[in-house]
């Protein structure tokens, strides 16, 4: 029954997914790479949601709620501000310039060769990191949920290969053929369904604690785990106070306002108001988001305590306690969507990096926009194999493998939101001072963390790893700042309307945005 209901949910996204896109013309960049421009703010705010979370952020934030409390919530709540900022300032720019891909903007503020650097550092990203890592983990969480070992008769790595590949095909499918209006709408039915799904796993847990009461629930929980409702790290917690006002919102505008996997969304909206309307209503959803990754952590403690030794299984092993075995499979259906979404994100991003800043620019330059479509889906099919090959493998590599890897992603996070940041402020600063800000941000980083860290200063006396990204992102703005003011542009930037899509803004969306930070800074007051 549980194999049914979650096999007739997955089908249904495909089929919605597949007749809401086939008027699509993907034969064009801007039909197969943004939708054909046509994307509303509901379908956005949708796929950005649901693109941002998958299985390591459920079970992981869950994990560290569990450990931590609810201070962890910083990750969710703070992308609202970062959300809000990239509707107010960098979107306006992108849609001006009627980019594809963020590396584009910064060939029309810079030049090519810092374009094509930038989506090198991108591609690496996704391809080493993010790709096998969404596999692995999804893999993982489905082979347990169904018990995929028992079920077919193999071992638990059989099961994890198996997996693998059948999450990989049904994701390359979404990504590789059916573009980004395809991943776009299975993104937004799915984002409902985790809405649906991730808040009956709270609404369970606290009925179990509050013996069919929900408010007794909520005052029993809140009454006997105080220590958990803090919102306010101390300088021994994973996110310190002063963390908040320095790297973190420097990796919240990174992820949310630069990241090609997320903002493709908005570069593919109808217009400039749907753009910005898909921005804010996932803000405010976002703010939401505790409830769903961060509450079931801290139920999970009340319930088990101490007879967790790994924070990670708490997640699982609550939903397994609460959940109603009739809907047990509808929640693996929607805990599968947001494995594809995330997988079939980055591929498909990955596919507009290579297409339109490698391949055309440096590989064709006279490529029709059909052949560049094709070159790109035929990359598409090697990453997602790549990964495919790689996903498994990583269950033999040691402890901690992931945690090293994501502080790896600080090596190009920075380098990038500094030489967009400031070529969006700037009119005179020249490309030279980007490359160097890129090459240097990439090289201190790395010397930081991965050399002074472990084996000079020794982990328990260095900063935290968000306070360096905040030294080193001030210290390479001011690097091509003196660049630009020693040898400055012999003429001033001006980015070109090229009306491509309208860009009147919202009416209302300052009074909206500063709702929604003042909500954020509400939370953050009450559970101080």
């Amino acid at each position: 029954m549980q194999f049914i209901t979650f096999l007739g949910f997955t089908l249904l996204v495909a089929l919605i997914s597949y007749i809401k896109s086939r008027k699509t013309d993907e034969n064009t960049s801007d039909g197969y790479f943004l939708g054909g421009r046509s994307l509303t703010g509901v379908v956005i705010a949708g796929s950005l949601l649901l693109t941002n979370l998958s299985t390591e952020q459920i079970v992981g934030l869950n994990g560290s709620a569990f450990k931590e409390g609810i201070l962890v919530m910083a990750w969710e709540t703070l992308a609202a501000i970062a959300m809000v900022i990239t509707a107010v300032f960098l979107l306006p720019r992108y849609l001006k310039g009627g980019i594809t891909t963020v590396p584009q903007f910064l060939e029309l503020r810079y030049d090519k060769v810092t374009k094509t650097i930038t989506s090198a550092l991108f591609l690496s990203g996704y391809v080493i990191v993010l790709l096998p890592i969404v596999l692995y983990s999804g893999a993982l969480a489905l082979s347990s949920m169904f018990n995929i070992p028992e079920l077919l008769g193999v071992s638990k790595t059989t099961a994890l290969w198996i997996t693998v590949w059948g999450i990989g095909i049904v994701g390359s499918i979404y990504a590789i053929f059916g573009g980004l209006k395809a991943v776009a709408v299975s993104d937004t039915i799915n984002a409902v369904g985790l809405l649906i799904g991730g808040l009956l796993i709270p609404f369970f847990g606290l009925l179990a604690i509050g013996n069919g009461s929900l408010g007794e629930g909520i005052t029993t929980l809140m009454q006997s785990n105080p220590e958990k409702f803090k919102s306010l790290g101390g300088s021994d917690s994973s996110i310190p106070l002063g963390t908040i006002f320095t790297g973190m919102m420097l990796v919240q505008l990174f992820y949310w306002g630069t990241n090609q996997a997320i903002i493709q969304r908005a570069l593919g909206a109808k217009n400039l108001k749907e753009g910005q309307k898909g921005l804010l209503l996932a803000s405010f959803i976002k703010i939401l988001g505790p409830l769903i990754v961060v509450l079931p952590g801290i139920i999970a403690y009340h319930m088990f305590g101490d007879t967790i030794t790994n924070a990670d299984e708490a997640y699982p092993m609550l939903v397994t306690k609460v959940l109603p075995t009739a809907l047990v499979g509808f929640f693996a259906a929607v805990l599968f969507g947001a494995i594809l979404s995330s997988f079939n994100s980055a591929l498909n991003s990955s596919v507009t990096l290579f297409g339109i800043d490698i391949y055309k620019s440096h590989f064709n330059r006279d490529a029709s926009e059909k052949k560049v479509v094709k070159v790109g889906k035929i990359f598409g099919v090697f990453l997602a194999l790549l990964s495919m090959f790689i996903a498994p493998l990583i269950a033999n590599a040691p402890n901690g493998l992931f945690g090293y890897l994501q502080e790896v992603n600080g090596c190009y996070s920075i380098p990038i939101l500094t030489i967009i940041v400031v070529g969006y402020l700037t009119k005179y600063v020249p490309a030279i001072a980007a490359k160097v800000a890129i090459i240097s941000g990439v090289v201190l980083y790395s010397i930081s963390q991965f050399i002074l860290k472990p084996f000079v200063v020794g982990p328990d006396n260095y900063p935290h790893f968000l306070h360096v990204m905040a030294i080193l992102f001030v210290l390479n703005v001011l690097i091509m700042l003196v660049i630009g003011k020693l040898y400055p542009r012999k003429e001033a930037f001006k980015l070109q309307y090229t009306k491509q899509v309208d860009i009147t803004p919202y009416k209302h969306l300052n009074v909206v945005g500063i709702i929604i930070c003042l909500i954020v800074l509400g939370i953050y007051i009450y559970f101080a």
